[in-house]
């Protein structure tokens, strides 16, 4: 058996996991910062990284103990080198680099996104994959269409230009006064809405693979917000979040249920339409918003193909999704030299671990 530790801290989540032979949860220990960062309605960089530094030993101690191995039954150790903010990536590595010197393992630098891929390993019960398959990833930093034709073979065929679905939602949750995270809180209140009530755009509905969600950000604050006037809008302090005041005679419940259509609308169109030009045998969808039911039941409404998405706990990021992606570069015989570095922009492609 293949002992691999897992440690993730790309965000806003410490995360560190034990996982066997690539599919098999020991352990998966996540300590969440939502709380902190409820106040600025979104993730605050700098209270981030302190938040790992105070959380990654604890974090990390506790996988070992619930898995109950010693350090020295370790095979390796991976740990998230990017993309992802440089502050907390930097708490993660730093850790896990100590960590390999102090127990004399393998350190495996590992990339976020290819991390959500893989936490589709982690479903039991495990059916075996054939491909190729398509996968939509899409989460609050990420929204990204790839053909992946084997293990580490990864074709990029469209992406965001500019907010990731995830972020729209945290951003339209803000302007509908929802707590942070936006994803789940609008999902929950878009139950009670009408989802016609609004005509929202599906931006980039094109023949390319590609996506953007600003301007459906847009449209939804002007139909739901009040706009401050130029004198109120000189004498805000900076950083007040009294930029806009909701509208009274709107249904936030039918604003969230209209732009939760509008997103998983194109989402799901572009997703299918890809996977049947590209002959997936597959879609795989990953990543927090994969968490969406409405998206799960429109993709697999839209297509006749099998649909693969993670159990709820494992859309978010944790640990246990690097250490599976770790397991297979592991096999093939991937290593990290110890003086990696972050690197906060890293896009998921053939050359993903070449320099």
């Amino acid at each position: 058996m293949t002992y691999i530790l897992g440690i993730e801290s790309s965000c806003d989540e410490t995360a560190a996991s034990v996982v066997v032979d690539g599919k098999t949860i020991a352990s998966n220990v996540v300590a969440s910062q939502i709380d902190l960062h409820a106040e600025f309605g979104g993730v605050f960089p700098e209270v981030a990284s302190r938040a790992h530094v105070e959380a990654i030993s604890t974090v990390v101690n506790q996988a070992m103990s619930d898995a109950g191995i010693a350090y020295s039954q370790l095979d390796a150790i991976a740990v998230t080198q990017g993309p992802g903010l440089v502050g907390s990536l930097l708490v993660g590595i730093n850790y896990a680099k100590g960590l390999a010197m102090s127990t004399n393992k393998p350190l495996l630098g590992i990339n976020h996104l290819e991390g959500h891929i893989y936490s589709l390993w982690l479903t039991q019960p495990f059916r075996e994959v054939t491909f190729p398959v398509l996968v939509l990833i899409v989460s609050g930093g990420h929204t990204e269409l790839l053909l992946m034709s084997g293990h580490g073979e990864y074709q990029r065929l469209g992406g965001t230009i500019d907010d990731a679905a995830g972020e729209a939602f945290d951003k339209v949750g803000r302007m509908l006064q929802l707590p942070f995270p936006g994803g789940p809180h609008i999902e929950r209140t878009a139950r009670l809405g009408n989802a016609t009530a609004y005509v929202f755009p599906r931006a980039k509905r094109d023949e390319t693979f590609d996506f953007s969600f600003s301007g459906l950000k847009t449209a939804v604050m002007r139909e739901a917000t009040v706009q401050p006037s130029g004198k109120d809008r000189s004498q805000r302090k900076r950083g007040s979040e009294k930029r806009a005041r909701l509208r009274t005679d709107i249904s936030v419940n039918d604003v969230a249920a209209s732009f939760q259509d509008a997103v998983t609308d194109i989402l799901v169109e572009k997703a299918a339409r890809a996977a049947q030009e590209y002959g997936a045998t597959e879609i795989f969808m990953a990543g927090g918003v994969s968490a969406n039911q409405m998206l799960r039941q429109k993709m697999r409404k839209e297509t006749e193909l099998p649909v693969r998405y993670p159990p709820l706990n494992l859309c978010t990021d944790n640990g246990a999704m690097i250490a599976a992606a770790a397991y297979f570069r592991f096999q093939e015989g991937y290593r990290s030299q110890l003086d990696l570095d972050v690197r906060t922009m890293w896009p998921l492609s053939n050359g993903t671990y070449t320099e």
